[in-house]
């Protein structure tokens, strides 16, 4: 193998999204070619397939400064910063606009299937760091190829590795073949099939976050509407109610993702949806006819629904990297420098310390886990952390570690009271006394006021791939 010397390589970006875009900006801003690498047939493929689902961060948050320089000279206007785009807003009137501009840079339907040292495994230490990065690249048609590197960043995001519905992190017993009624995506109900599959029906939703939150407020809105009468929700939660289980609301400084929460809130109030919670779940069953049955780790058996949607979280893909050295926390699966920062199990309000490459280095010199990759299973990721990420990434690549260490950052309060880690445990107490979960069936009677409708505040300030 005759690799060419390590100095005249590009760097290799793993993902099309918007930090693997914005990555390649930051790049060029140092003078560094940049090679992105997209499995979809589209630059933001992953952001695109949530195209219906509307971000809780604005504008003013989701665009890169790099990113934005480059796209000035070709008459791009930037939208307005405080309105908040769709999915589908942000592919195509900024990543796909941006991928345009970096043209040949960006190959499409290449799927990444190995990264190593040119002519080292894992195991060999002689003279490694001195051997690029060999990149080997699997497109559509099924033609191999392989690309050789100065350096790898990788923005491939989670989007392709939903966690399960189980409690221990497995699926659970019969999930796979209950494939036919469960979905591990928020529905996009103003698609006419999925409308249907939804409509006057009862759907199960797991999870805990933004997006059950989405979930929520689409289906009371589906049930409030013409053709969605008995339309019916059960959120299910491991943890219990209590003070931060709908966000931040008021106190929330992305006042969109604060807003999502109340709506979910609203949802159970008005009795659209019910709330179980300290529930595990152990087995998906089918009942005489085919509807499923959730059974919980402590025996209970919910009654039947007609369709499951899992909104448990993500976590990263690393079979590609198996040849390299990572170091990466034993829990979350985050690299060992960032991972006591975003610890969901510590961190009470949500607050993540700027970081960027020191953070995010590994034993493998100049292989860099960037974006929703890096946060491993750690949720509540923001674009803006991402970017922030990458400028710091690419000046050290550059040699400017000046550059690379200064922070350029503030990240927003969440508002958010509690860990999602401490509440699985169903009688730890919290030191600030927001919160004291107990497992029970709740119906929640308060009112509550939405500052924005579901179709302005969901899940989406959250993608980082």
């Amino acid at each position: 193998m005759n690799a060419p010397a390590t100095t005249e390589l590009p760097v290799v970006v793993i993902g099309a999204g918007p930090t693997g875009l914005a990555a390649a900006a930051h790049l060029l801003d140092q003078g560094i070619e940049p090679l992105v690498l997209e499995a979809g047939p589209t630059a933001g493929a992953a952001v695109r397939a949530w195209s219906h689902v509307r971000l809780f961060s604005p504008w003013g948050e989701v665009v890169d400064p790099a990113a934005e320089k480059l796209l000035a000279p070709t008459g791009w206007v930037r939208p307005d910063p405080a309105a908040y785009p769709s999915g589908g807003d942000w592919v195509d009137r900024y990543l796909g606009p941006l991928a345009d501009v970096l043209g040949d840079r960006v190959r499409l339907h290449a799927t990444v299937t190995g990264v190593s040292r040119a002519g080292r495994d894992r195991i060999v230490d002689a003279d490694r760091e001195q051997q690029p990065f060999v990149v080997h690249v699997t497109h559509a048609d099924g033609r191999e190829e392989r690309h050789f590197a100065r350096a790898v960043i990788d923005a491939s995001g989670t989007w392709a590795t939903p966690s399960p519905a189980g409690g221990s992190g497995l699926p659970a017993l019969g999930e796979q073949t209950a494939a036919d009624r469960i979905s591990y995506r928020v529905p996009d109900l103003k698609d006419p099939a999925v409308r249907a599959r939804y409509a006057g029906r009862r759907t199960a939703v797991i999870g805990s976050g933004a997006s059950a939150f989405t979930a929520l407020a689409h289906l009371a809105g589906l049930a409030t509407s013409g053709d969605g009468a008995g339309t019916k929700g059960v959120w299910i939660l491991r943890r219990g109610i209590s003070g931060s289980t709908f966000g931040g609301g008021e106190a929330d400084q992305l006042p969109a993702r604060g807003a999502l929460g109340l709506a979910a809130k609203a949802a159970v109030d008005e009795g659209h949806a019910d709330a179980v919670t300290g529930f595990r779940t152990e087995a998906v069953e089918r009942d005489a006819d085919g509807r499923l049955i959730l059974v919980g780790e402590d025996g209970r058996r919910l009654d039947a629904v007609d369709e499951v949607i899992v909104l448990t979280g993500f976590r990263p893909d690393l079979s590609f990297l198996d040849e390299l050295r990572l170091g990466l926390d034993e829990r979350l699966q985050a690299p060992v420098e960032l991972a006591p920062l975003i610890d969901p199990n510590q961190h009470s309000c949500g607050t993540v310390y700027p970081h960027g490459h020191r953070e995010l280095s590994h034993p493998e010199q100049g292989l860099y886990l960037v974006g929703m990759k890096s946060y491993g299973r750690a949720p509540t990721f923001l674009a803006m952390t991402g970017y922030e990420q990458v400028r710091s990434v690419a000046a050290a690549i550059a040699g400017d570690l000046d550059a690379a260490d200064r922070v350029e950052l503030t990240l927003p309060e969440t508002g958010v009271c509690g860990g999602a880690g401490l509440f699985d445990a169903p009688d730890t107490a919290q030191t600030d006394g927001c919160c004291a979960p107990t497992p029970q069936l709740v119906q929640l009677s308060a009112p509550a006021t939405v500052g924005a409708t579901a179709e302005q505040a969901p899940a989406g300030g959250c993608c980082g791939s």
